[in-house]
This record gives structure tokens, sequence and C-alpha cells, in this order.
């Protein structure tokens, strides 16, 4: 494995460079897109990319609305939620990101967000802020807290949103009530006017570590470990086992890997280079075991 020299910005010498640059950093995002009210009944929507889920006992969702930069003023959200703490967060999938852009326009305060981008607005069951019918996920939240950092333009307010309710739209669901992630077909925010979309052919899985302790890549054979072939990320799959393999020549019989047998008998450095790129090939394809066989021939 190799590194690259880096560049570094420090916040208060580079200032804006700074913030644009964090932004395409600390990326992809989700959007909560936050549907509130105020006490005279107006409604606001409106997106924001500061936004995840942190904790599953209580369920809390955290989302910043920034003081505005030119006038140091609170958005409508934030207003709304300090005069009725409830917000429906709806999450935001591709068939509706230009709509959910769209909202995002300054509009003078009692303007309806939902009218101006063409959403629907349907009933919650706990709360009084409607939620986005068009939403493949939608989360009813009571706000337990709002945390201002600082009073200036640009500082974020943290509010800390407790989920007591959710509605998935029921085409995305199985009989067992397991989320289809391809279906969701969810939108991130990048850095910029940037944005991805999840689709299934770019969904991978990554076997967690959580029920066995892996025994680490510094615990690998010592010529795979320091292997200029196989990358970090092989690497880290090989280590996610809790003991070394026996070798068992009996699963590799594939043409490919008697034939590299075969052609590099009489050149053992040659060989190993073969065997792993051969394991490489099959790591990325998720045949762990069988990549472990293929290296433990050398």
């Amino acid at each position: 494995m190799q590194f690259n020299d880096t560049k570094t910005f420090d916040q208060k010498t580079h200032g804006s460079t700074f913030d644009t640059l964090i932004k395409y950093a600390v990326a992809p995002r989700p959007i909560c897109f936050a549907s509130t009210i105020d006490k005279a009944g107006n409604v606001n929507l409106s997106p924001f990319s500061y936004f995840n889920f942190m904790s599953t006992t209580p369920p809390i969702c955290v989302f910043s609305p920034l003081t505005r930069m030119r006038d140091g003023k609170d958005k409508h959200t934030l207003e709304n939620i300090r005069e009725v703490p409830e917000v429906v967060i709806n999450i935001v999938n591709y068939d509706m990101v230009q709509q959910t852009s769209l909202s995002s326009t300054e509009y003078p305060k009692g303007v309806d967000e939902f009218e101006k981008s063409g959403f629907s607005a349907t009933p919650s069951k706990h709360i009084r802020p409607p939620r986005v019918a068009e939403s493949p996920v939608q989360l009813e939240c009571k706000v337990r807290d709002v945390i201002t950092f600082a009073e200036a333009g640009g500082s974020g307010n943290l509010v800390i949103a407790e989920v007591v309710a959710m509605h998935i739209k029921s085409h995305l669901l199985d009989e067992d009530d397991h989320i289809d992630q391809a279906g969701l077909d969810l939108v991130a925010r990048l850095g910029g006017n940037w944005y991805c979309r999840v689709t299934a052919d770019n969904l991978f899985e990554v076997p967690k570590p959580l029920r066995k302790m892996g025994i680490g890549v510094d615990q690998l054979p010592e010529d795979i470990r320091n292997s200029a072939i196989l990358t970090g990320n092989q690497l880290g799959l090989l280590a996610n086992i809790e003991a070394l393999p026996e070798k068992d020549d009996s699963i590799v019989h594939d043409e490919h890997t008697l034939s590299l047998l075969t052609m590099w008998k009489d050149d053992p450095v040659q060989l190993r280079n073969e065997l792993q790129r051969h394991a490489a090939k099959l790591l990325d394809k998720g045949d762990i075991d069988l990549a472990w066989q293929v290296l433990l021939l050398h």
C-alpha cells in the first residue's frame, strides 16, 4: 500500500476554501427534507444535508439548519421548530430530487413550499406538520432540543429529533417487512451542485465482524500482508476471519489455478504473484474461502 502526499487546509487560515472543500470531503450526506409548522398553521418545507440517524434507543435523528450567512437570521424551519417542536423528516429519492432542490428557494415566510415545489401534503398521525406523500419514507419526530453552536452567520443549529412513527411505502417492503435497499433509489448530497444516486449496480455488502474476532491484518502471513498486488480492501477481507484456514488442495480445482501451478512451477516468485492476482479477482467477487485456498498454494 502506498500513500500520496497531502495538502493541509487549516480552518482559521484558509477560511472560505476550507468551508467549500469540507462539503466535498464529508460526503455523501443523506438529505433531511423537513416539514414544519408555526403556531399560526403556516407550513414550511426545506431540505438539509447536515443530517443523520444517531441513536436506536431512543430513535434519534439530528439535522442542522445553518444560520443565514448574508443576514445572520434563522431559517423558517428553525423558527417553526422553536414555536412548534415537531418535524417530519421526509427521505428523498431520485424521483423527487429536482422538486426537493426547488423547495430550498428562500421564499418569504408564509409561502407554502409544498405548493411551490408541487409536492402533496398528507396528515401526520402523531404531530401537526404534514408529511410529503411522494417520499418513500417519512419520519414523524418530536424535537427534544436545539443546540446553537454560535451566534453568527453560517453557524449550525443542531436539532435533536426523536422519531415517534415511521411511514414506508408498501411496495418497498417484503412479506417480512425487510426494506428493498435498491428500490429506495436514494439520493445524497455531495459538494457544490453534485449529488449521487444509490442504485442496484453500485450497491455492495461489507461483512461486519460483530459476532467474531477478526485476526487482523497484522496476523496475515508476511508475503500476503506485504503484497504489492493485494489492496487494503482485499487484505481487510482476508483478515476478517477467526483463524487462518487450513490448506485444502481438493478445493482448488479450477482450470486457471491449475494452469498457473503448471506454468510457473519453476519460478516461485512469479507463481506467488500470479496466485495473488488470481486471489485478488476472487476477493473482488466475494469468494473469500477460495481466495484463501489459492493463496495457501504458495
